[in-house]
């Protein structure tokens, strides 16, 4: 088994499901609605970024982006259904996690361009 595809499809599913359920299940307000219409989005974006590292074998992306929707995304939804305010405290550790995935992939990037000679000079 591959655990961070394994993750990223459960992660994904989890994603449609509580995008769904937001959609057509739950009456919030207006300011709770915007924080699940954010968390799913960020959490379902990522969760394809997880799976993109997963296959591409950049697992410390992947992972980040598991964590970081854990904080991120896990913050913004627990406090539409009224969780207290402070858990925004731990929003931007899971904003902050996400970055460091791009960042990761972003390094990767640039490290395989400099092995095949594509950030050198013609």
């Amino acid at each position: 088994m591959k655990p961070l595809i394994f993750a990223a499809g459960i992660s994904g599913f989890g994603a449609v499901a509580l995008g769904a359920f937001g959609a057509h299940g739950l009456s919030l307000s207006p300011e709770a609605s915007a924080w699940w219409d954010t968390a799913s989005l960020y959490f379902l974006v990522h969760s394809v970024g997880a799976l993109f590292a997963g296959i591409s074998r950049m697992r410390s992306a992947g992972w980040a982006f598991i964590i970081g929707s854990l904080f991120f995304a896990g913050s913004l939804y627990l406090m539409a259904l009224g969780g207290p305010r402070i858990l925004g405290a731990i929003t931007p550790i899971g904003g902050v996690s996400y970055l460091v995935g791009w960042a990761l992939i972003a390094l990767n990037g640039l490290r395989k361009a400099n092995a095949d000679g594509e950030g050198t000079a013609q």
